[in-house]
C-alpha cells in the first residue's frame, strides 16, 4: 500500500516565509497591545469604582455621624486600597502605551486622570530658559523673531521649600524661510508628568523608607499650603516604580549571582474581601563584607498572598549555593540532593537557637515581673548554661568579623570546633534526662535535629554564625506595619518590594536613599541600557546639575 506523503501547509519559498513571519509579529504585537490597553482600562475603571465608594462613604460618615471608631479606620482602608488602585492604573497605562508604539494600528488607551488644581500663586517661581537657537535649523538665516513661549511648570521640592520651577521654550520664527522653531520639550520620570525627580524620591521614601502613607502625607503638604490629593500622589507613585523597576531587575540579578544568601520573611496584611488577609513579605540577602569580600550588599524583597513552600522554590529556581535561614519547612525540598540546578547547602542560625534558650533563662524579665507582681516564669539552670556555651562561639566570632574566608575557618577550626564538640554531647545528655514535651527539650532539639546545618559554619569560613543580615533588612516592614497597617492590594505589596529593595539596598552601601533616588529619577529616562549599572547604588556618583 501506498503511504501519501504529508503536505507542508508552509511554503518553501523563504521570501514568501518572512512575509508570513512578518504579518505573525505583527498580529501579535497589536494582541499584546491590546491586552495591554484592556488591563489599563480595567485598572483605570477599578480605581474609579473605589474613588466613588470612598466618597459614598464619606457623605455616609457625614449625614449619619461616626457610630463608632471602626468608621474612621475603615474609612483609612478604603483611602490605602484607593492608593494601590490608582498606582496599578498608572503602570498599566504605561505599559499599554509603550506596547501601543510598536504596532501601527493600536492606539494606547488614555484614562481620565486625576484632575489636579494648578499650582498656588504663592509658591515662588524660577525660571530656567532653554537656550534658544542663533541660527534657523532649516535654512541656516539668523534673522530669528520670537513669536511667544511654552511654559512647563514643574513641583519640586528642596528641603522644606516649595517651589514651582518654570521651563520656558520660546519659539522662534525665521524671517528668511517663515520656518517656525523651538527647543524640544523636556522629560519627566512620569509622561507627561509634573513632579519633579526630587518631589517624587521625597514621595517614594516617605513611604517606603519613612513608613508614612500618602494620606498623611498628603495631610501634610496640606499644611504647608501645597494641597495635593492621595490620588494624585498615587499616581506619581506607580510611574515612579515602574520606572525604577529596571534597576530592582540588575539588583535581583546581582543578588543571585550570590555563593550564599541570607533568606528570611515576615508578615504583611493585605486588603481582602470585608477583611485582611495575612501576605508575606520574602527577602534574601547578599553580604559578603564578614569575611572581607568587596562584593557590595543588596538586599532582594519579594511578595506573596501566603507562606507555601512554593514561593521560596521559585524565588531560587536557579539558584545553588549556601542559604542561611530559619527552620522553614518550606526550604526542604531545596535542600533535595538531586536538585536541579544544584542543592542548596543549609547553614543554621545560632541566634535562633539561642532564642530559645534565653526564654527560658531570662533572669532580668523575670524579675521585672516580679517586681509588678505579674507571674513570672521558671529560670532553667540548662536553659542558663545553654546561653552561656552559646555566647562563647559569639564572643569568638565577633573577633573574627571582617577577616578572610581563610583566616576565619583557621580560627575555627582551632577554637570552635572544640566548643562544638562539647556542646553537642552536653545538649544530647540533658535531651535524655528531658520529657519530650518539656519546652527545653523542645530547644535542645532544635538544634540536635539540624546538627549539621548548625556546624556547617566549621567547614566554611564564608557562613556567618547567624541570620541576622536577613532580619535587619526586614527590620523596616514591622517598623512600618503600625503605621500603615496594611497593602491595599496585591499589586501594591509587589511595588512595596521592588521600592523596599532599592531603598535597603541604597542602605546597605551607606548611600542616603532619598538623595539617590532623586539623583536616579532625573538621569534614568535619558540613560542607555547598557549604562543602567552606573545608576547602582554601590556604582552611583552623583550628577552636579
Amino acid at each position: 500500500m501506498v503511504m501519501e506523503a504529508t503536505v507542508s501547509p508552509f511554503p518553501d519559498d523563504v521570501e514568501v516565509l518572512k512575509a508570513l513571519l512578518a504579518t505573525a509579529t505583527q498580529r501579535a504585537d497589536d494582541a499584546e497591545a491590546r491586552l495591554a490597553n484592556a488591563c489599563a482600562r480595567e485598572s483605570a475603571t477599578e480605581a474609579v469604582i473605589a474613588h466613588l465608594k470612598l466618597q459614598i462613604a464619606k457623605l455616609r460618615r457625614e449625614q449619619y455621624g461616626a457610630s463608632a471608631e471602626r468608621t474612621r479606620r475603615l474609612l483609612d482602608q478604603m483611602e490605602l486600597q484607593l492608593e494601590d488602585l490608582e498606582a496599578d492604573a498608572a503602570e498599566d497605562d504605561l505599559v499599554a502605551e509603550v506596547t501601543a508604539a510598536k504596532t501601527a494600528t493600536v492606539t494606547a488607551f488614555e484614562r481620565k486622570r486625576p484632575v489636579r488644581k494648578p499650582f498656588p500663586e504663592h509658591l515662588p517661581r524660577t525660571r530656567v530658559v532653554v537656550p534658544a537657537p542663533c541660527s534657523c535649523p532649516a535654512c541656516g538665516g539668523n534673522r530669528l523673531s520670537k513669536l511667544g513661549e511654552d511654559v512647563t511648570e514643574t513641583l519640586e521640592v528642596i528641603p522644606r521649600t516649595w517651589k514651582v520651577i518654570q521651563t520656558v521654550r520660546e519659539r522662534f520664527s525665521c524671517r528668511d524661510c517663515e520656518k517656525i522653531t523651538q527647543p524640544p520639550a523636556p522629560f519627566h520620570v512620569v509622561p507627561r508628568g509634573w513632579a519633579g525627580p526630587s518631589f517624587l524620591a521625597m514621595l517614594l521614601f516617605e513611604k517606603y523608607g519613612q513608613h508614612q502613607p500618602l494620606n498623611r502625607q498628603a495631610e501634610r503638604f496640606a499644611r504647608e499650603g501645597v494641597p495635593l490629593s492621595t490620588s494624585t500622589l498615587a499616581d506619581q507613585v506607580g510611574a515612579a516604580a515602574f520606572a525604577l523597576t529596571p534597576l530592582y531587575r540588575l539588583i535581583e540579578a546581582h543578588v543571585m549571582a550570590a555563593e550564599r544568601l541570607h533568606g528570611d520573611d515576615t508578615t504583611v496584611p493585605v486588603m481582602a474581601k470585608g477583611k485582611t488577609d495575612t501576605a508575606r513579605l520574602w527577602v534574601y540577602v547578599r553580604d559578603d563584607r564578614p569575611f572581607a569580600s568587596t562584593d557590595p550588599p543588596a538586599a532582594l524583597f519579594h511578595y506573596s498572598r501566603d507562606r507555601r513552600g512554593e514561593h521560596p522554590r521559585t524565588h531560587l529556581a536557579l539558584w545553588s549555593g549556601i542559604l542561611q535561614a530559619d527552620a522553614y519547612g518550606g526550604y526542604g525540598e531545596l535542600y533535595a540532593a538531586s536538585r536541579q540546578p544544584g542543592p542548596v547547602l543549609a547553614a543554621g542560625c545560632f541566634a535562633h537557637a539561642r532564642r530559645k534558650f534565653f526564654e527560658l533563662a531570662d533572669v532580668a524579665a523575670a524579675a521585672r515581673k516580679k517586681s509588678q507582681s505579674e507571674r513570672a516564669g521558671m529560670i532553667y539552670p540548662i536553659a542558663l548554661e545553654a546561653v552561656q556555651r552559646l555566647d562563647a562561639l559569639f564572643d569568638i566570632e565577633r573577633g573574627i568579623n571582617g577577616k578572610s574566608a581563610a583566616e576565619r575557618l583557621a580560627i575555627r577550626q582551632e577554637l570552635s570546633a572544640p566548643l562544638i564538640a562539647e556542646l553537642h554531647e552536653w545538649l544530647a545528655s540533658q535531651f535524655a534526662k528531658l520529657s519530650r514535651n518539656h519546652d527545653l527539650a523542645k530547644a535542645i532539639n532544635y538544634m540536635l535535629r539540624r546538627w549539621d546545618a548548625f556546624t556547617r559554619f566549621l567547614d566554611d569560613g564564608r557562613i556567618c554564625l547567624t541570620n541576622n543580615a536577613a532580619e535587619r533588612a526586614l527590620r523596616c516592614v514591622p517598623l512600618g506595619r503600625k503605621a500603615w497597617l496594611f497593602c491595599g492590594s496585591d499589586r501594591g505589596g509587589e511595588r512595596a518590594a521592588v521600592l523596599y529593595t532599592l531603598i535597603q539596598t541604597a542602605r546597605l552601601n551607606d548611600v542616603d536613599p532619598q538623595a539617590w533616588l532623586a539623583d536616579v529619577l532625573a538621569r534614568i529616562a535619558d540613560c542607555p541600557i547598557n549604562k543602567l549599572n552606573d545608576l547602582l547604588p554601590w556604582v552611583w556618583q552623583p550628577q552636579r546639575r
